[in-house]
């Protein structure tokens, strides 16, 4: 009966178009009264412990990081070392906006953003060159997905502090191999679709002068992975720390190396880097208190026997839970619902043998496709102000592209060793 309360005020406040965050927290708020589970501060103080965490504020640095290398002209400098690498094959630009959004994804940790830093620079130069608006609306919505795939990932981050049997480190490596994986998937499709349609490599051939200017004026870019990256895994600093850095880095090279951040943009990026955390800290904070009630009432308990009982085959468990995820991820925020949802489904799928950090990796990619599917879709959003096109349009866009993601999710699936070799030679 409490449970059954508790997700009907939360679809009730969604229904009526309630922020994911306060909608948690009126849900929660009002089971606690109407059951007598834990006295009204309960949610106060669950919220204060939720957010009390050492590596949470990766987030809010590697956000303010993201925004800072955006507005610093970093990817610029990506897309140029993208048009070299890729831009003399078939559909040249497609393969650029893949490839630079597989560079930015490893500096931002935000699918948004991820979309917004590309795409406001591709999209207009793909539908010049003759490609077609739901082309390039499907191809960029999807590629800033490898945003929270590719690591440093604000997801990856959330889902091992909701997990707490999963390193940070051991996760972002376990990211590299899948999110290649998709984004070599993305650009053999937009290679096929682009020579069926005749769409030619770029016309400009680079020089060996010219290619080497690119790569020295673009250094900088791309030493941000190496040292983000680099750091961690050498020891050198924590995920946390690493964050720190960033935004340091960022400032330096935004403003003093490649002047195209000034210094009074800064303050408009940092209050909007402080919403977003804002935003950020209270949805985690409540769906924390909304995953806690659900613990009380035993419902991870519940759905782990339930769930032995229908089959132990882990594949098969792995489908289901795919499912759920899938749905999920239409419907709800990905934080949100990795808050609520890591906790209830780690015990099933550890039941079983699948390893903690491959399951990590297919929660993220999982809620990486809610990004690009209606209602909830972020990404969606986001190209279609950029493509200035409707929802309807651009969500049918992105159909044939879903189908691409979702033949990576399977292969993750099929074989684990995608997500856990790089993690298991490193340890």
């Amino acid at each position: 009966m409490i449970t059954l309360l508790l997700f009907s005020c939360l679809v009730l406040f969604l229904i009526l178009q309630v922020p994911i965050g306060i909608s948690l927290g009126a849900a929660s708020l009002i089971t606690i009264l109407y059951s007598g589970l834990a006295m009204p501060n309960y949610l106060a103080q669950s919220m204060t412990t939720a957010t009390d965490s050492f590596p949470l504020m990766a987030v809010p640095f590697f956000i303010l990081a993201g925004g800072l290398m955006g507005e610093g002209g970093i990817s610029k400098r990506l897309l140029n070392v993208a048009a070299i690498i890729c831009g003399r094959l078939t559909g040249g630009l497609a393969l650029v906006a893949v490839a630079a959004c597989m560079f930015f994804a490893a500096i931002s940790g935000s699918g948004p953003a991820t979309v917004a830093a590309i795409g406001g620079i591709m999209a207009p130069a793909m539908v010049a060159a003759g490609y077609r608006r739901d082309f390039a609306a499907g191809l960029l919505a999807t590629s800033g997905s490898l945003g929270v795939v590719i690591p440093p990932s604000i997801p990856m981050v959330i889902f091992c502090v909701a997990a707490e049997k999963v390193s940070i480190t051991d996760l972002f490596l376990a990211g590299v191999f899948p999110g290649f994986l998709i984004g070599f998937m993305l650009m053999f499709w937009a290679w096929i679709v682009s020579k069926k349609n005749g769409w030619k490599p770029l016309p400009k051939v680079y020089t060996w002068k010219e290619i080497g200017t690119v790569f020295n004026e673009s250094k900088w870019a791309l030493f941000i992975p190496i040292l983000i990256l680099g750091g961690i895994y050498g020891g050198i600093f924590t995920p946390t720390e690493a964050a720190a850095v960033a935004v340091i880095y960022g400032f330096i090279v935004g403003v003093f190396v490649y002047r195209d951040l000034r210094l009074k943009d800064v303050p408009k990026v940092i209050i909007n880097a402080g919403l977003t955390t804002a935003t950020v800290l209270i949805i985690i904070g409540t769906a924390t208190t909304f995953g806690r009630i659900l613990t009380l009432e035993r419902v991870p308990q519940t759905l782990v026997d339930t769930i032995s009982v229908f089959s132990t085959n882990p594949l098969v468990i792995m489908l289901l839970i795919n499912m759920l995820l899938l749905v999920v991820g239409c419907f709800m925020e990905t934080l949100a619902a990795i808050i609520i949802l890591a906790p209830i489904l780690l015990p099933v799928v550890m039941a079983v043998g699948i390893d903690p950090i491959q399951f990590g990796i297919i929660m993220v990619v999982n809620l990486a496709i809610g990004f690009i599917t209606p209602p909830l879709g972020v990404n969606l959003f986001v190209t279609c102000g950029i493509m200035k096109m409707p929802l309807e349009q651009c969500s049918r866009a992105v159909v044939p592209w879903l189908c691409i993601m979702l033949l990576s999710l399977t292969l993750l699936v099929l074989f684990p060793s995608i997500s856990t070799w790089l993690p298991s030679i490193a340890r």
